[in-house]
């Protein structure tokens, strides 16, 4: 069973009716879901995930002090600390009197506050261009499986609302680490025949590719472990990840080195098509630092495009 799956039946099994039989006048003000980190968030666990922290457990969701005091907080925590052990043949952990790290009572803001540094998910433009893309990506995964009145959902929605200057500095960023890793330092790197550097600069051209994939999807890429899989899910430059693996998975003899190169070119192409596509480039250009560049001369806001190409990477 899936751990999303086992988070909503157990909540709809124990978790609600404890509520709406200890605490009624919370159901105007909680939130209850499971999100953040852990495979399971995705919904991309199995059975390998089962060895650790995997469990019967979801999150509540508080609002601040002025609407649920810190006292009816504990009793929650206690009274979420109290549901079955067993579930579905799956066993929670021991877990503090004040709730787990995953799973448990919090409060929205705090969760927030420590996933994203937002309380609210209104970030400053220096938070969305420095902030990891996973985190970003962590704090909108999961499913929220009440709110009534929008106490997480609000969070979430402006979390998810990427602004189009955000979205262009980003790509513009990672496009750079295109052009220097993949297009510039792989073949110089194996004119020297430093062919393990050679794969450091592919290594570095598939992490840039993944995450302005994701940009460009309005998205961003979660943990690395996760990127393959995630990548193959995307409405849009799916296709990428078969291009992308192969870069990862040859190697860098003689026999290899051209595959390699045609790989590089086919990878710039499908990111150029899309940008074009998008709207950020009239043009394809097959010189990934002019294309970066080029977005980053049409961002809107003076002080976002004014900022160094590469804060964001």
């Amino acid at each position: 069973m899936k751990g999303l799956e086992l988070s909503r039946r157990y909540y709809e099994t124990y978790g609600l009716p404890m509520i709406k039989e200890q605490f009624p006048y919370l159901m105007d003000k909680i939130a209850v879901g499971l999100t953040g980190s852990g495979s399971e968030c995705y919904g991309y666990d199995d059975e390998i995930s089962q060895d650790h922290d995997f469990e019967p457990g979801f999150c509540i969701f508080l609002p601040g002090t002025d609407a649920v005091s810190e006292k009816t907080e504990f009793d929650l925590m206690r009274a979420y600390n109290k549901l079955p052990s067993e579930f579905e043949g799956f066993h929670k952990s021991i877990l503090s009197p004040v709730g787990g790290n995953r799973h448990g009572v919090f409060r929205a803001a705090d969760f927030y506050n420590e996933k994203a540094g937002t309380d609210d998910g209104l970030l400053t433009a220096t938070q969305w261009l420095t902030i990891p893309d996973y985190v970003l990506a962590e704090a909108v995964n999961g499913e929220i499986f009440y709110d009534k009145y929008g106490l997480v959902t609000s969070i979430r929605n402006n979390l998810m609302a990427v602004p189009t200057d955000i979205l262009k500095k980003r790509i513009a960023g990672n496009l750079v680490i295109m052009a220097q890793s993949g297009q510039y330092n792989y073949p110089r790197c194996l004119k020297r025949n430093d062919r393990a550097a050679a794969q450091l600069a592919v290594n570095e051209f598939v992490n840039a590719a993944i995450k302005c994939a994701f940009l460009l999807n309005e998205r961003f890429a979660p943990y690395y472990k996760w990127s393959f899989r995630a990548l193959r899910e995307l409405p849009r430059l799916s296709v990428l990840a078969d291009v992308l693996e192969v870069l990862l998975n040859s190697g860098n003899n003689e026999n290899e080195i051209a595959l390699k190169s045609d790989m590089i070119k086919t990878a710039v192409g499908l990111i150029n098509d899309e940008l074009i596509r998008k709207g950020y480039v009239s043009i394809e250009n097959s010189d990934l630092d002019k294309q970066a560049y080029a977005i980053n001369n049409t961002i809107k806001d003076n002080d976002i495009r004014n900022l160094d190409i590469m804060i964001s990477v």
